[in-house]
């Protein structure tokens, strides 16, 4: 899994418009990079509208948020217009970006075992490197601790105590 410190790795991926975004071209802002297992499950669902009701919240950092699953770019359209989500949706349908990440795993449920996203978020900063990594996210705490993340790295970049 990438960790602090490290440069992002660049990416693009069609969003739920099929627009494409390019990690690099959000240079200059905080970037929020959030790796989900599957679009439109209880705890997708959760964490999504956690983001989009705390807009204000991430905008007063000026991040963007991206959410990232491997869904393809129909089932994140859909997902999108369902709950009216607020920020990017990228379809990595071949997982290719998880790969990048190191958050495409194995796991298990009820005895099967099988291939998908582990839930894990990136903080960026706007010099495109990591400085904060939630590798297993809780949907219902992930803004608290992705928005105190962006809170000390505002603080680090206006020379604040941190």
């Amino acid at each position: 899994m990438i960790e602090v410190g490290q440069a992002a790795p660049d990416f693009q991926l069609p969003d739920q418009d099929g627009e494409t975004v390019k990690l690099s071209a959000l240079r200059g802002q905080p970037v929020v990079v959030y790796f989900y297992p599957r679009a439109d499950t209880p705890g997708c669902t959760v964490q999504a509208c956690g983001v989009r009701d705390r807009s204000a919240d991430y905008s007063a950092y000026d991040a963007a948020v991206l959410g990232i699953s491997p869904d393809p770019v129909a089932d994140v359209k859909r997902f999108a217009d369902k709950f009216s989500l607020n920020f990017k949706l990228l379809a990595d349908a071949d997982h290719a970006v998880a790969d990048l990440y190191g958050v495409w795993a194995e796991k298990s449920m009820y005895g099967r075992k099988f291939w998908g996203n582990q839930r894990a978020t990136f903080v960026i900063d706007s010099d495109g490197v990591v400085a904060h990594v939630i590798p297993k996210v809780t949907p219902a705490t992930h803004d608290d601790q992705v928005l105190a993340a962006l809170g000390l790295l505002s603080d680090r970049s206006s020379g604040g105590q941190g």
